[in-house]
């Protein structure tokens, strides 16, 4: 029978260390070192036996408490320590007397004792300690501890500090809790039912429904007046819930209670975090649809003044192509050529070479003149493109603050990314070259190191003016060549229609190159605006995809813990249902 219990003992432990180890993961995913700290120190201590940890002020009478308690004639626990040098000391069962320096903090003491070979006690300073490490250590047993007993001084139970202590131990670990008033052999029968009715109200406003309250005397039981000392019921309660091999039992139900405390508090927190992580996508998916939106209202802009620019084209050119018309009449003709003889005028092929130069005057001229007019929309669009984005970056909303008991790595590691994002636009808008494309045309380049002290909107106008007017010379220059290459061949015998249909077809092909070359480098230009804006959100986009795989892993990681830690805790119970 023994073997079969060890058997099912060893393997509950097995399955708590596994969740533990998964646990520990969690934590370090998070970068939460405390509850890594935590979670390492309730897996270390797996195979301690059932821990009782002996809290309360310095003087209240721990020691003396633990010494009685254990029922040797041996000072085991020093009794009325220096704060100022004292350790916590780890009582456990030894065939020998033992005291090992653990750290200089903690002293680990064997002992023969019957009681210890089911359970340990941990004596710990005063929770009125004047050092601070004490209540450190102290802090670091209790997610392993699997009964506090908390010792009051009879003849004052009230003192702050253990009160505030047992707040903390209430709310952070559900810790199963005794009160003990030592001491009472100090106290009158009367007084002494007033301070443990006292001490049952103010556990009960707390919290605890009915708490388990003793009055002892360390005093009486060391000196065998073990009727008035208080120390049977103290040992009849131990004896009924903790030993008689439920002890092995209940410190994993404990372990397992600890680690569904942590788990419970690392998920509880994730809500916050993924309000964050909402938030932070909204605002991302806001910053595309700024940007998609402006960059169709641009594009939309440059389709308008494309538009315009054609009109103004044909305009232009239909004037001279109605000129050529009227002008290659065979009568005029004629006419013009006995003029340029004997009259002094122009012959055909100075007219001809005057309507080019006209034609290319105006051309150039007044589609300039038509762009100037459209360019500044355009520039205002993409200049609100980047204002907007600046604008929104300054109201992105914080939920998660670097204060959080939990994710407050998370939360400082998003501020600083925010916060260098939020920089590094900023110092993106006030740099000219950054609405500069290396592909424009000469003028372009000739332009951008006199613009670096005019406003963005000067900025925008003039570059995007700039790689607009070199499409123009481009095609255009494309045209007139082609046309005065035609001209430049024609004669008296010239042939009217082969010269007018020529001149159409150039005209035609200038039309379709201004429309797509005019309108594909804007477009691009927009588009590469668009995208160098968007590149600044490279590291905040980063943290989004990193942020969407934690929450997800730690959504699953809760609910496996969570599965595995119902399973244990009622393997558990169906044991200790056993051995009741």
């Amino acid at each position: 029978m023994k073997l079969l219990f060890n058997q099912s003992v060893d393997t509950q432990k097995a399955a708590i260390d596994s969740t533990l180890s998964t646990l520990l993961t969690i934590t370090e995913k998070i970068g939460h070192e405390e509850l890594q700290e935590t979670v390492r120190g309730i897996k270390s201590r797996i195979n301690d036996p059932y821990m009782f940890v002996i809290v309360g002020e310095v003087k209240a009478g721990k020691s003396s408490f633990i010494n009685a308690l254990l029922e040797t004639d041996k000072e085991i626990c020093k009794v009325a320590p220096s704060p100022m040098t004292d350790t916590i000391q780890q009582i456990v069962y030894g065939e020998t007397e033992t005291t090992v320096e653990i750290t200089p903090h903690l002293k680990r003491i064997t002992h023969p004792v019957e009681i210890l070979k089911e359970v340990a006690i941990v004596d710990t300073p005063g929770t009125n300690t004047i050092v601070d490490y004490h209540q450190d250590i102290t802090e670091s047993f209790i997610p392993a501890s699997d009964l506090i007993v908390f010792v009051f001084e009879s003849k004052n139970p009230y003192r702050e500090s253990a009160w505030k202590f047992f707040d903390y131990i209430k709310e952070e670990w559900r810790k199963k809790i005794i009160f003990v008033l030592q001491q009472k052999d100090l106290m009158e029968p009367d007084d002494l039912r007033v301070n443990i009715e006292g001490v049952r109200q103010h556990a009960q406003s707390k919290g605890i429904e009915t708490p388990i309250i003793f009055a002892v005397s360390a005093k009486d039981e060391l000196n065998q007046k073990k009727e008035l000392s208080g120390f049977i019921g103290v040992r009849a309660y131990i004896n009924k819930h903790i030993t008689g091999g439920k002890a092995p039992y209940l410190k994993l139900l404990n372990n397992a209670q600890a680690s569904l405390t942590i788990n419970d508090k690392i998920y509880k927190g994730l809500d916050l975090r993924k309000l964050q992580f909402d938030k932070d996508n909204k605002f991302r998916e806001d910053i595309v649809e700024t940007l998609s939106t402006q960059d169709a209202k641009t594009k939309k802009q440059i389709q308008l003044l494309v538009e315009n620019v054609i009109a103004k084209y044909d305009n232009i050119t239909n004037k001279y192509e109605k000129e050529l018309d009227e002008g290659f009449g065979f009568t005029t003709m004629i006419k013009r050529s006995f003029r340029s003889m004997f009259k002094n005028e122009k012959s055909v092929k100075q007219w001809l070479s005057d309507i080019y130069s006209d034609l290319e005057k105006e051309l150039n001229t007044k589609l300039k003149d038509k762009v100037n007019e459209g360019v500044i929309d355009i520039a205002d669009n993409i200049q609100d493109m980047a204002k907007l984005v600046d604008a929104k970056l300054k109201t992105s909303e914080t939920v998660l603050k670097d204060s959080h008991e939990i994710y407050a790595d998370i939360a400082e590691r998003r501020a600083n990314v925010l916060k260098e994002l939020q920089q590094a636009f900023h110092d993106f808008m006030n740099k000219t070259e950054n609405f500069y494309s290396e592909d424009m045309n000469k003028e372009g380049n000739n332009v951008i190191p006199n613009i670096a002290a005019g406003s963005s909107a000067a900025v925008f106008g003039i570059i995007i003016t700039a790689v607009t007017n070199g499409a123009l010379l481009d095609v255009t220059g494309g045209i007139l060549t082609a046309v005065g290459l035609a001209f430049a061949g024609v004669s008296l015998g010239i042939n009217k229609r082969k010269v007018l249909r020529q001149f159409k077809e150039e005209i035609d092909r200038g039309r379709d190159q201004i429309r797509t070359e005019v309108a594909e480098k804007l477009d691009d230009y927009t588009t590469k605006i668009k995208s160098k804006i968007d590149s600044n959100f490279f590291k905040f986009d980063q943290m989004l995809e990193e942020e969407s795989r934690t929450i997800q892993f730690l959504e699953d990681k809760h609910i496996e813990v969570r599965q595995q830690i119902d399973v244990i805790t009622n393997e558990l119970q169906n044991s200790l249902n056993q051995i009741a």
